[in-house]
Parts: C-alpha cells; sequence; structure tokens
C-alpha cells in the first residue's frame, strides 16, 4: 500500500498494487502497519458495504461523536465514486475544508478518513460498491451529519445530485454564526 498525503491532517488516500502474471493478478487489499503510520491505534471492529444503484446519488456527510469517534478505511469494488472528507475538528488548522478522490477497483485507492471527520461520497456510474473497514462500533446515540450540500463547507460534487435519503436530505446546515456541526 502507498500512502498518499491530503491536505486535511490524517485524512490520506492508499493505493493497492497488483502483483501481476499470465494468470491473473494479486492485490493487498488492507494491511494494518501502513494505517496503523497514519492512525497508531486503528484496528478493524467492523466491516461496512454499500450498493448504489444510480449516478448521482450521494451518501452522507455521516460521523460518530465522542466517545464513539470511529475512522473509516474506504474503497470502492465495483463501479466509481467521489469520496469526501470533511474536517469538522474545530482545533484543527483545516477545519470545515474538505478532501475528495474518486474511488475505483481500476485506480485501486482508499481513503482513510480519521476521527474528527465527516465523511461522505457520490456515485459516478450505476451500481458502485462502497466497503468501509471500521475501527468503532456503531453507535445510533452518538451519530451526526452534515448536509451535502452545506455552502459554508461547498463540496465540488463532480455530477449534480439524483437523489440521497431523507436523512441525509435533512441534517442541519452548519449554523452561520458558529460554524459548527449538530453536537
Amino acid at each position: 500500500m502507498k500512502a498518499i498525503s491530503t491536505s486535511i491532517e490524517g485524512c490520506c488516500l492508499f493505493e493497492l498494487e497488483n502483483l501481476e502474471d499470465d494468470r491473473g493478478h494479486f492485490t493487498r487489499v488492507m494491511e494494518l502497519e501502513p494505517v496503523r503510520a497514519m492512525d497508531p491505534g486503528f484496528t478493524v471492529k467492523r466491516v461496512n458495504r454499500s450498493l448504489t444503484r444510480s449516478r448521482g446519488v450521494i451518501r452522507g456527510l455521516h460521523y460518530q461523536r465522542e466517545p464513539m469517534a470511529e475512522v473509516k478505511l474506504v474503497q470502492c469494488l465495483s463501479g466509481s465514486v467521489f469520496d469526501v472528507c470533511v474536517d469538522i475538528r474545530p482545533s484543527s488548522p483545516t477545519y470545515l475544508q474538505w478532501t475528495g478522490a474518486e474511488l475505483s477497483p481500476e485506480n485501486q485507492r482508499l481513503m482513510l478518513v480519521p476521527k474528527g471527520c465527516a465523511h461522505g461520497f457520490q456515485s459516478l456510474v450505476e451500481n458502485s460498491v462502497v466497503e468501509y473497514f471500521v475501527d468503532g462500533l456503531y453507535s445510533p446515540a452518538h451519530e451526526g451529519g452534515i448536509r451535502w450540500n452545506d455552502p459554508a463547507i461547498g463540496i465540488a460534487w463532480p455530477v449534480p445530485c439524483s437523489m440521497t435519503s431523507p436523512r441525509d436530505a435533512g441534517w442541519p446546515f452548519l449554523d452561520p454564526g458558529t460554524k459548527t456541526p449538530e453536537r
């Protein structure tokens, strides 16, 4: 796994490397040591997978509040998605900034989303499958979200939003006075 830094501390892309021969290829999908170089405490506690059937669908922006904050290692198994990490750590120099990257089986990239950041993605093609390795247990009581089109963040989604869930459409915008996420 080759680590590629992003503009947000703790968020990075990993590029996988295929070992190819006449039979096909072999890929190490996840190695803990390169991930732990970015987040020393990362341990997989659950794996989630989603299928997004239509192009333009946006899922997110989601996060877990302390003490249940979690790290996600996200990959696209089929199709293609624009994956986004938003820094919502008030003490961070990149507070309320975002970074995004296309994830696909072809580019063999994964995104590490650190604690204190919101995560979301947009399907760029039909039938995109995304898988997350997560270091924490899910806690509905600690779940939070930010509206995908919040002007305070200004994410430049690659294609128009074709659909989102009612829950994701109902997340609050950041408070313009304090620019803080719902807590």
